[in-house]
Formats: structure tokens, C-alpha cells, sequence
């Protein structure tokens, strides 16, 4: 296999990236470091800063851009969401809980602008756990409200992805027809169709491959309990096969970012460099 370069990195026809949440900078400033650090340039950017206030909006794009670096599309996180447990998260993940709805949906409107002031044209998000029963009510509840999410990004001429890991390939793409809506696709991350114990990961982007608009590279372990989590690791030491992966992606020619993201351990910016170098230049670079 050959090693992924920085050098080669930036040479690549499909973009490399980085998850602006897994180097867990502390301020614009400390983002566009540690990112100088991975040598990659394109970063998916954690937008709720940016909406709360924590970050200044114009000061973080200005920095970014001084630093060379380019925004490849943006991420929201849905209020409330409780990773702790399989269960937890089933219950508070995404457009599910009741409780948060109303401030899901204006927080989606308000990313949205973001989005647009800056010339973001992809945001992802975990839509939480959809039943895989067409008969559940549930399910016609996310729906309808995935849809009209759906319909405030594209008010702004903002594309939407839905994380994988949190129902299989199969209900997944069911969703997306039920939905119909033609702005909308995936954001596929393989370690969490094993995190979630939700499939075979070559099979599920496969079976997605048409709708796929950014993926995730990142790694992780099946669980030996059933019910618990999986473990994440650094990219390349767990159960996805990576050399499968990347040839799907030079088959079924998926045109698509490769975005870095790292949510574990306590040496980001290292683990980020090992995951850029584990990149097939043969499979990623066409």
C-alpha cells in the first residue's frame, strides 16, 4: 500500500479533509494550528459555534482563509443528544425527541444561513434512529420532520446528508425515498455501521453509493457484548477494510470528499496524520 503525503494529499482529485470537532481546537486560531499540523487544507466545520456565538462568524472564516484553509461543507448537531449508551442515544439522537424539536428546527434555519453567507453547500447531521418497521408511527413522524428540515436548507441552496450508523443500509435508502426529496443524500461513515452494529460496511456503501455526498474515514472495533457500543480506533487497526473500501469508491466512482474524523483518544492531530497516510492514492486520487 502506498503512504498517503501532505504533499500528495493536496494533490488529490478528491478532496482530504479533516473534522474540525476531532482536533478540539479551542478557537479559530488553534483549529487553523493544528490543522497547518495534519497538512490538509479542507476541513468540514462544526457549525453550532458559529450559531451560539462561541465562535465570531466572520472572524473564524477570516482566520481560516489567512490560514489557506477551505470550509467543504458545515455539521450540525441536534440539541440534547446523549452518547453515552446505544440506548440513550436511540432515545435523544437526531430528529426524534419531541421535547427539542422546535429548537432543532430553528437551529437548522439559523445553520442554514450560516451555510449561505459563506458559500457552505453541504451540511450533515445524524437524523437519529429511524425504525426499520414502515408501519411504526415513529417513522412517519421523523420523516415528516427530516422533510422540512430538508426543506429550509434548500430555501438556502444548501445540500443535507444524513450520517450513517443509526439504521441499516436498507431503511436508509427506504427514508430517502419516502422523503423524496431530491437535495439530500449521505454522509457515510463506515466505523459507524460497526459502532452501531448495523451492517457490513463495504455492503452498505454499495448498496448507498448513489446517494453518498461526503464520507467519513474513520475506524472502529465490533463489540463483544451485545447492546454496547463498539469501540472507535485509530484508523486502519479496526474492522473496516479499508483496501475493500477505498476500491468501492474507484469502482462505483463515488465523487465525493474524504473527510478525516476522529473522535477518540487523546492524540488528535497524530491520529489524523496516520488516518490522511492510510488513504490508497490509487483508490482516493483519480
Amino acid at each position: 500500500m502506498m503512504m498517503m503525503t501532505a504533499k500528495t494529499a493536496l494533490e488529490c482529485s478528491r478532496r482530504i479533509g479533516v473534522c474540525s470537532w476531532s482536533l478540539e481546537p479551542t478557537s479559530p486560531e488553534d483549529l487553523a494550528q493544528k490543522m497547518k499540523q495534519t497538512g490538509l487544507r479542507f476541513v468540514q466545520l462544526a457549525l453550532d459555534p458559529l450559531r451560539t456565538g462561541a465562535w465570531d462568524p466572520d472572524q473564524t472564516m477570516a482566520v481560516l482563509k489567512e490560514a489557506g484553509i477551505i470550509v467543504v461543507s458545515g455539521m450540525m448537531a441536534m440539541k440534547g443528544e446523549d452518547y453515552s449508551t446505544l440506548e440513550s442515544i436511540k432515545i435523544t439522537g437526531g430528529v426524534r425527541p419531541d421535547e427539542h424539536w422546535d429548537a432543532n428546527m430553528a437551529a437548522a434555519g439559523e445553520n442554514a444561513q450560516l451555510a449561505r453567507r459563506y458559500g457552505i453547500q453541504l451540511i450533515t447531521f445524524h437524523a437519529g434512529f429511524i425504525p426499520h418497521s414502515a408501519n411504526d408511527p415513529l417513522r412517519a413522524i421523523m420523516i415528516d420532520r427530516l422533510r422540512q428540515l430538508l426543506d429550509i436548507f434548500d430555501r438556502h441552496g444548501v445540500r443535507a446528508a444524513f450520517e450513517t450508523g443509526q439504521e441499516t443500509a436498507g431503511t436508509l435508502l427506504e427514508v430517502l425515498e419516502d422523503i423524496g426529496h431530491d437535495e439530500v443524500g449521505v454522509n457515510f461513515d463506515p466505523a459507524n455501521m460497526i459502532l452501531y452494529a448495523m451492517g457490513n460496511p463495504v455492503e452498505a456503501l454499495t448498496r448507498l453509493a448513489p446517494r453518498v455526498y461526503q464520507v467519513h474515514i474513520k475506524d472502529a472495533v465490533k463489540t463483544k457484548t451485545a447492546g454496547t457500543w463498539g469501540a472507535e480506533v485509530v484508523a486502519g487497526t479496526g474492522d473496516v477494510h479499508w483496501q475493500s473500501f477505498f476500491g468501492t469508491i474507484k469502482e462505483l466512482d463515488i465523487k465525493c470528499d474524504l473527510i478525516i474524523e476522529r473522535e477518540a483518544g487523546d492524540q488528535r492531530v497524530a491520529d489524523v496524520i496516520v488516518a490522511r497516510d492510510l488513504i490508497v492514492p490509487s483508490a482516493a486520487c483519480l
